[in-house]
C-alpha cells in the first residue's frame, strides 16, 4: 500500500528541527483509502472518513494515525506527482517514503488560520531549498495562487536576511513581473474572496453576508457545497448555521 510519511516527521526529516507529536500523518491517493482500511481492520483499527473532501482517521485505543489525501482548502490533493518526487529517510530503522518537500511548501503555504499559522514552517523548508527543492515544481503546483507563494517568499527575505539568495534571483523577477502586470491590470468585475482558501472561519462573513464568491466551490475550485458545509460546521465553537 503506497503512502508517504508527512506531518512533523517529514518537516524533521528536511529541517532537522524536533517537535512532539501526538500522532502520525500518512499522505495517500484518495483512490486507496478504502484499501487502507481493509487491511487494518483485521488487526483491530477501526478508520473513520472525517471529512470526505481531504481526511481520514484511523485509530486503536490511544494509537491515531490520520490518512491525509488532499488538503482542508480543496488545493493539495495527493496525486502521483507526491510519490515520484518524495524524499528518502528512515524512522525507528524502517526505510521510509516522505512526502516530497514542494508538496510540504504547497499545502502549508495556504494554512493561514487564526489559531494556526504554518509561516514559520515554510520558512524552515525554503531555508534547505539551496540544497533540495525544485523551484519550478514548486511554481507549477502554485499556478494561479502564485500570491500566496509570492508573500511566503517576501517574508522569507524578512525573516533570514543573510540568507535571502537561496531563492532564485529567476523566480522572484518572475513573480513580481506577475505582480507588476497584474497591478496595472484592470481589476476583475467578479466579486470573489480567496481569503476562504487560506482560512475557513476568518471570511465566512464575506461569502455568507457581503456576496463575494467561494473559490472553493466548482468552477475554481474542488469542494462541493455539502463538504464545505460540513467543513465549516467542524470549527471550533461555530454556531450551526441554521
Amino acid at each position: 500500500m503506497p503512502f508517504l510519511l508527512g506531518g512533523a516527521f517529514a518537516f524533521t526529516c528536511y529541517t532537522g528541527i524536533e517537535r512532539t507529536t501526538k500522532d502520525l500523518d500518512l499522505f495517500i491517493r484518495r483512490s486507496d483509502y478504502d484499501r487502507v482500511g481493509e487491511v487494518l481492520r483485521p488487526a483491530g483499527y477501526e478508520t473513520d472518513l472525517t471529512y470526505p473532501h481531504w481526511l481520514g482517521k484511523v485509530h486503536k485505543g490511544p494509537v491515531f494515525i490520520d490518512l491525509i489525501f488532499n488538503s482542508g482548502n480543496g488545493i493539495a490533493e495527493v496525486d502521483d506527482a507526491w510519490f515520484e518526487h518524495a524524499g528518502d529517510s528512515e524512522v525507528l530503522g524502517v526505510p521510509v517514503k516522505v512526502s516530497p518537500i514542494e508538496e510540504m511548501i504547497w499545502s502549508r503555504a495556504f494554512i493561514m488560520e487564526r489559531e494556526r499559522y504554518d509561516g514559520a514552517d515554510i520558512a524552515h523548508l525554503l531555508r534547505t531549498g539551496d540544497r533540495r527543492l525544485d523551484w519550478r515544481r514548486l511554481l507549477t503546483r502554485f499556478g494561479p495562487h502564485w500570491r500566496v507563494l509570492l508573500s511566503h517568499l517576501i517574508l522569507f527575505g524578512f525573516i533570514y536576511p543573510a540568507e535571502r539568495d537561496i531563492v532564485p534571483v529567476w523566480l522572484m523577477d518572475h513573480l513580481t513581473e506577475c505582480l507588476r502586470e497584474e497591478t496595472h491590470a484592470a481589476p476583475p468585475r467578479d466579486k470573489l474572496c480567496g481569503g476562504t482558501l487560506l482560512s475557513r472561519e476568518q471570511y465566512l462573513d464575506d461569502v455568507e453576508q457581503q456576496g463575494y464568491r467561494d473559490p472553493r466551490l466548482p468552477p475554481l475550485g474542488n469542494m462541493s457545497p455539502t463538504e464545505v458545509t460540513v467543513w465549516t460546521e467542524a470549527i471550533p465553537d461555530r454556531t450551526p448555521t441554521p
